[in-house]
């Protein structure tokens, strides 16, 4: 850190994980001390989005970028009201940002919102040692610097499974967001925290969007269409922590599906999946950055995305292949990868929904990525097709989810070259 730059002399922190891993470091936010469970982003840019992403509540993130805040804080690149995330751990981050757009510095936000931030610590060391270990629980402290004393009380802190975070972030009253243009649908979004560029995605296709609490009743989001009717579409957003503990609208989204044409992104396809009957579990580090390639099956083009989550869909736990419409394959692959080589986007056969379609796969780790209802008006994705971060490869989805309101029966056969941006 230059002295010259620096607004206050630095104090000590510590950062410390329940496998006893300890690394020193400067406070660059918030005194005080942060728990919750450590992953890494990837992305270069981005970190004020980052930052106020409310899927990171309960969460330390640990940006793979070596400098941090160089062109500052504006109010156009929040995400949310306020940063939900439990701490954020950088290299080296700056505070006297250069831009013309810049409103203030990320240390400055990050104090005034109370975010316990670290630096000056190995991040490359750290993120190497989160991908073979998976994420873990964690603190940042500048009180207890203590190593022994903050790896036992990391060791005695809840996990992330221990509660619903997504009722920490989501909206206590119903509010709704214009079109951009001419209205053309009337949705319901369940906003599970959801980040204000997904509502922008959605305005750019001409929904006038009624955005709704977590845990609001599915017959309360039947009667939210025009004069009482039933709305167009539903959207389930993205949020944090374990679906697991997100009852509420999980129950909802199965009582919808069927209804009305549903659209979920990264906590809302794991929801949607759910309804249909599928199991959910955790991965060893997630998916955190803007650089995920996921394969359209259906088209077989490839999207760099934008993805944020630690739970995905086990795609064989929704029921058995139906060979003829899947190649003549009657197998399940656990590495969905193979599915990419064959040119084939496999169909199962649910006990819930009738038939769900695999259509997108990522392409590090052969995950699922995204999937369509066949026998119900619905798709849902695990990535992030609004970026903030990222690459707009995926903006195409929202105008995918207004050709299936409108009856469209290839509304996913859509280049990604077209309208990547809203």
């Amino acid at each position: 850190m230059n002295p010259l730059v620096c607004m206050r002399p630095p104090r000590e922190a510590l950062l410390a994980l329940e496998d006893g891993t300890v690394l020193r470091g400067r406070c660059a936010g918030a005194t005080g001390e942060a728990f919750g469970e450590i992953v890494f982003n990837t992305s270069m840019v981005g970190y004020q989005e980052i930052v106020t992403d409310p899927s990171y509540a309960g969460q330390i993130v640990t940006l793979t970028y070596p400098q941090v805040g160089n062109y500052g804080v504006s109010a156009a690149a929040m995400q949310s009201g306020a940063p939900a995330l439990a701490g954020l751990v950088v290299r080296d981050m700056c505070y006297e940002p250069s831009n013309w757009q810049s409103e203030g510095s990320l240390p400055e936000l990050l104090e005034r919102e109370g975010v316990v931030a670290i630096e000056g610590v190995d991040t490359r060391a750290l993120t190497l040692r989160i991908r073979s270990a998976g994420a873990m629980r964690a603190a940042i402290s500048t009180e207890d610097l203590d190593p022994q004393s903050l790896v036992a009380r990391v060791c005695q802190a809840p996990g992330i499974s221990s509660r619903n975070l997504v009722a920490d972030v989501s909206p206590r009253q119903e509010h709704v967001v214009p079109a951009k243009g001419e209205r053309r649908f009337r949705v319901v979004a369940y906003d599970c925290g959801e980040k204000r560029g997904i509502a922008d995605g959605l305005a750019s296709v001409g929904c006038e969007t009624v955005v709704v609490p977590w845990d609001t009743p599915a017959e309360r989001t039947l009667a939210l269409g025009i004069d009482g009717a039933r709305p167009d579409g539903v959207f389930f957003s993205n949020g944090p922590g374990d679906p697991g503990q997100v009852t509420a609208t999980a129950h909802a989204a199965r009582e919808l599906l069927g209804k009305v044409p549903v659209f979920g992104i990264c906590l809302g396809n794991q929801l949607v999946s759910m309804a249909a009957g599928a199991r959910i579990e955790k991965l060893p580090f997630g998916h955190h950055g803007g650089n995920e390639p996921v394969m359209n099956l259906l088209t077989s083009k490839v999207e760099v995305t934008a993805q944020n989550h630690n739970f995905g869909l086990v795609f064989d736990s929704l029921g058995p292949i139906v060979p003829e419409e899947s190649g003549g394959y009657a197998e399940h692959e656990r590495d969905l990868r193979a599915w990419c080589r064959r040119g084939v986007a496999p169909v199962v056969r649910t006990a819930e929904m009738g038939r769900v379609r695999l259509t997108h796969v990522n392409l590090n780790d052969g995950t699922p990525e995204g999937v369509q209802f066949l026998d119900v008006p619905a798709l849902s994705v695990q990535y992030h097709p609004e970026a903030c971060p990222g690459p707009h490869d995926s903006a195409y989805l929202f105008r995918s989810f207004a050709r299936l309101m409108e009856g469209d029966a290839d509304y996913l056969d859509i280049d990604v070259r077209e309208g990547r941006r809203f």
